[in-house]
């Protein structure tokens, strides 16, 4: 129970509550919704047997449990295929996720330095990744002190941001990011290693209102 709170008090933060000084995604009014999203997403039902890879601590677990809630036939269809599939085997290149509208694009990139990484987000979709090979170096802008740069285009928006105020994350195989539309985002940024080869999974779930 007390790793549950920690828990819960690490999400507030992140979440941006008002008590908090800076905005990185959706903040969370209701601390009881709050808590059952964040039960519902370590009790893991959501898996469908997928068990390579769990949530990054910046996924928004309230955004993951309503989307999921109001989605479920994508979400589970997504997860089954992960769990059934070598993503590490499969061509570079796009893979229809048998019986749905998805897509699972695999990339195999490199990762720049961030001055030629832009910041963007989504509006009708929320973007999966995961990086299977090599270590991606992931951005999260802060909403207060960014503002759009450019018109929204098909399912795209890019930021001017602060960058003392954004956070960076380096991925592992045993971790997926998933960034809904207020997880205004930078990715495949260079790390601090010298190998910046990587092997991501992209796959865009419809948003639902």
């Amino acid at each position: 129970m007390n790793r549950l709170f920690v828990i819960l008090a690490l999400a507030m933060l992140s979440l941006g509550t008002a008590s908090a000084q800076f905005v990185y995604t959706r903040p969370a009014g209701d601390l009881e919704q709050l808590c059952k999203a964040q039960r519902w997403m370590e009790k893991g039902c959501w898996r469908q047997g997928f068990q390579k890879a769990s949530p990054h601590r910046t996924v928004n677990a309230l955004d993951f449990y309503e989307q999921y809630k109001k989605n479920p036939q994508q979400w589970k269809a997504m997860f089954r295929w992960l769990s059934q599939t070598d993503v590490t085997a499969l061509p570079k290149g796009k893979t229809p996720i048998p019986g749905t509208s998805l897509v699972a694009s695999v990339e195999d990139s490199s990762n720049g330095p961030l001055e030629t990484r832009q910041s963007e987000s989504h509006y009708k979709h929320i973007d999966f990744q995961w990086a299977v090979k090599g270590k991606e170096r992931f951005g999260i802008i802060e909403h207060t002190t960014s503002k759009p740069n450019c018109a929204y285009r098909p399912d795209v928006i890019h930021y001017d941001y602060d960058l003392e105020k954004a956070r960076f994350f380096d991925s592992n195989p045993a971790e997926f990011f998933i960034f809904f539309p207020n997880d205004w985002h930078i990715a495949k940024v260079n790390n601090d290693t010298n190998d910046q080869v990587i092997r991501v999974i992209v796959i865009k779930v419809d948003y639902i209102e």
